[in-house]
């Protein structure tokens, strides 16, 4: 049988990974896709340096759109990466009738409710398991290995740097300007690393996982994101002594007033295996309802990791090629006409619980009124910390972890606290989740 021909958008490090993993495991691949896959051209602006990493029989050229007109190839794979030239190529090779693979997690989760149904419309299909986790084949597990379960929540370290920078933190005793420098010098964080370090990196990927797992449209615009910049080394050592640590979570959870969509650095019980994961490693947690807690582990970014999944992706088309449309697995898991309208919640209305750090006078009755306040708006107190105040010291700092309460009444009771002339400096706030 003639093989799958494939053109490649972009080769850059995961391009490059792409086409090393399929033409070293080819025959593995071709043996369990039933045919083979060959990537048979390239575009990429840089044609010189293409050519240096194809072989001859692989055509280089400039213009993605020669690879989406030759009626030769059947799959499309996108790795250009952003909102812009990306969408319009992945449109252009849908309306043409080719099948897509993309990496990109910002696209589909910004634009893929257009994406979706142009594929749905066209009859082709569009695969993306490396736009989350890298090499952990979440999206399968969440779309095949557990459509048995009702989803309940997936909490996820979906960014392996700042997870790297928040072990080198916890590690040595870092601030985040250092640790970011850090991860910097050693590859691990971009020269501009904003989509990083503020969470929204970590939401494009979140968004795609609430999608499949509710079987809801993608809804980027409506995730909660709050980045690991505001965290201080001071702040991990306390979790470390109340047996936390933090980590930088994108969490979706089902609950009967609608869908929680969040990122944000949150406390994690220290026996959690998550809570282990170091360095750039990747792991989401999924619980449902038949199977319990499940968890994926494994490198979240990387050439040949993402390629892994690129190629799972091309294995999948290839096997479902001639299959009929409505017998394929649906892009977000659910059959499109059964999507649900469940709401996203406003973080004002997500219930979750607290680690607080107040920065207050060390005299009597500070604790009493912080306390009370608590109290009043029916807050309970989980576990409490207060540093000793050394010799001479007029201040300390006092940390409180809280039940769970409705984030809008945490956020009254923070500005009351604020506003007591006790309490010294701004209030330090951290989501706790224990993942139970």
């Amino acid at each position: 049988m003639k093989p799958i021909q494939v053109g490649l958008l972009g080769i850059g490090t995961v391009g490059t990974g792409a086409y090393n993993v399929l033409k070293r495991n080819q025959e593995e691949i071709k043996r369990r896709a039933g045919r083979g896959i060959e990537i048979t051209m390239v575009a990429d602006l840089d044609t010189a340096r293409a050519k240096s990493l194809v072989g001859p029989d692989t055509q280089v050229v400039s213009d993605a759109r020669a690879i989406i007109a030759n009626p030769e190839i059947d799959i499309v794979i996108e790795l250009i990466g952003g909102y812009g030239i990306a969408k319009q190529l992945v449109m252009e090779a849908i309306e043409a009738g080719k099948h897509v693979v993309t990496a990109n997690k910002a696209l589909l989760a910004v634009h893929g409710t257009e994406i979706f149904a142009a594929a749905h419309r066209r009859g082709v299909m569009v695969a993306f398991e490396a736009a989350v986790a890298g090499g952990i084949p979440i999206i399968k597990a969440l779309r095949e290995g557990l459509t048995a379960n009702s989803i309940e929540w997936i909490a996820g370290i979906i960014n392996g740097t700042t997870n790297f920078i928040l072990s080198e933190m916890r590690d040595k005793g870092l601030d985040f300007d250092v640790a970011l420098k850090d991860a910097q010098r050693l590859g691990y964080a971009e020269a501009d690393p904003t989509f990083d370090i503020e969470g929204v990196d970590a939401a494009h990927k979140a968004t795609i996982m609430s999608a499949i797992a509710f079987g809801i449209p993608v809804q980027f615009d409506k995730a909660y994101v709050e980045g690991i910049t505001k965290l201080g080394a001071q702040d991990i050592k306390y979790a470390e002594q109340l047996g936390y640590r933090i980590k930088l979570l994108g969490i979706t959870k089902r609950t009967p007033k609608g869908v929680e969509l969040r990122v944000h650095p949150a406390l994690v019980p220290a026996k959690r295996l998550i809570a282990n994961v170091e360095g750039a490693m990747n792991a989401v947690m999924v619980q449902g309802d038949a199977v319990g807690t499940t968890l994926y582990y494994g490198k979240g970014a990387g050439s040949e990791p993402t390629a892994s999944a690129v190629i799972a992706d091309l294995v999948d088309i290839t096997r479902l090629h001639t299959a009929d449309a409505a017998n394929r697995v649906p892009h977000l898991a659910f059959q499109p006409d059964q999507m649900s309208d469940a709401v996203v919640l406003p973080m004002s209305e997500v219930v979750t619980s607290y680690y607080l750090r107040l920065r207050v006078a060390d005299q009597a009755g500070v604790l009493a009124k912080v306390t009370g306040q608590l109290a009043a708006a029916g807050i309970s107190i989980d576990a409490m910390l207060q540093r000793e105040a050394g010799e001479g010291e007029k201040q300390t700092d006092l940390i409180i972890l809280t039940h769970s309460v409705r984030e809008g009444t945490m956020n009254e009771v923070i500005a009351q606290m604020q506003g007591l002339p006790t309490v010294l400096a701004p209030i330090t706030r951290i989501r706790k989740e224990e993942l139970a």
